[in-house]
């Protein structure tokens, strides 16, 4: 049995469907409940603070694939893992953890080593940042000002990937063999400039859409207005400075060896879901 949490979120979401060809068997771990939960695989609420509800959904589960922003309640989940029997954890973690160049880099980072010393199998998932926070995090301005705003500059680029192809990739790696003790960096086939990545979605959407560039403290302020806590805030400026400072341009292959085919394009992304950037 594969349990999945953030069953309901953007990634998790991807990893259920995409196990669903697979004939494993999967038990769909969620916080808020998703709307369509494939054929075949069980639900469970899950809440990492609650650990009654951690220790039902991991009842007779052999792999766990653990997706957080959240030090602490990761680490509880891995310790109530393996109280609990499970062999395996599979950790969607972010790109170039170990370097701790940025807040996300260093709460994964704490995460990864607490796995190592739980003697338990694992596999770390190093993805960059997701296409679809633009349209999480960006599309309320771009459906509204056909304009989005980072705390990037203008230089500032990404190799984002398409959470579908993590999907894939944890697929691949939940109900595959060779596995353990791998980290995989996760990145699309290029790195983009948000001004590039603007042009792009103008020509999908079929209207002009404008990358603005902010300042830091002005990126603080809006999203702090937009009610999301402080400490997230603050990591989301961080990770905008490593964007401004090129320190997520590099692009790895690791999508192909492990799927056999390339990463989803920025075009391809931005085709796809056209109608999320639409008023």
């Amino acid at each position: 049995m594969i349990l999945v949490t953030g069953a309901s979120g953007t990634v998790g979401s991807e990893v259920v469907k995409a196990l669903g060809g697979t004939g494993a068997r999967v038990r769909a771990g969620y916080r808020t409940r998703p709307r369509n939960i494939p054929q075949g695989v069980e639900s469970v609420g899950v809440d990492f603070d609650d650990r009654d509800t951690v220790a039902a959904a991991l009842m007779g589960v052999e792999t766990v694939f653990l997706l957080s922003n959240m030090v602490d309640p990761e680490r509880k989940v891995v310790d109530e893992a393996k109280r609990a029997g499970v062999k395996r954890i599979v950790k969607l973690s972010v790109n170039g953890a170990d370097k701790e160049a940025f807040t996300f880099a260093r709460w994964h980072h704490a995460v990864e080593k607490h796995i190592e010393g739980s003697g338990l199998a694992w596999t770390f998932l190093r993805p960059a940042g997701f296409m679809q926070n633009f349209f999480n995090y960006m599309g309320d301005t771009i459906r509204k000002q056909n304009a989005f705003y980072t705390a990037t500059g203008t230089k500032g680029a990404g190799a984002h990937i398409d959470a579908r192809d993590i999907g894939a990739v944890a697929a691949r790696v939940l109900t595959g063999q060779g596995h353990d003790g791998k980290r995989y960096e996760l990145t699309g086939s290029e790195a983009l400039t948000y001004d590039r990545a603007a042009e792009i979605l103008s020509r999908a959407v079929g209207r002009e859409i404008k990358h603005v560039p902010i300042t830091p403290e002005q990126f603080r302020q809006g999203a702090l207005a937009m009610g999301m806590p402080a400490p997230y805030v603050d990591a989301l400026v961080d990770l905008d400075r490593a964007y401004a400072e090129g320190t997520l341009t590099d692009v790895t292959s690791t999508v192909k060896t492990l799927t056999g085919r390339d990463p989803i394009r920025f075009e391809q992304f931005a085709k796809d879901y056209a109608d999320r950037f639409r008023p």
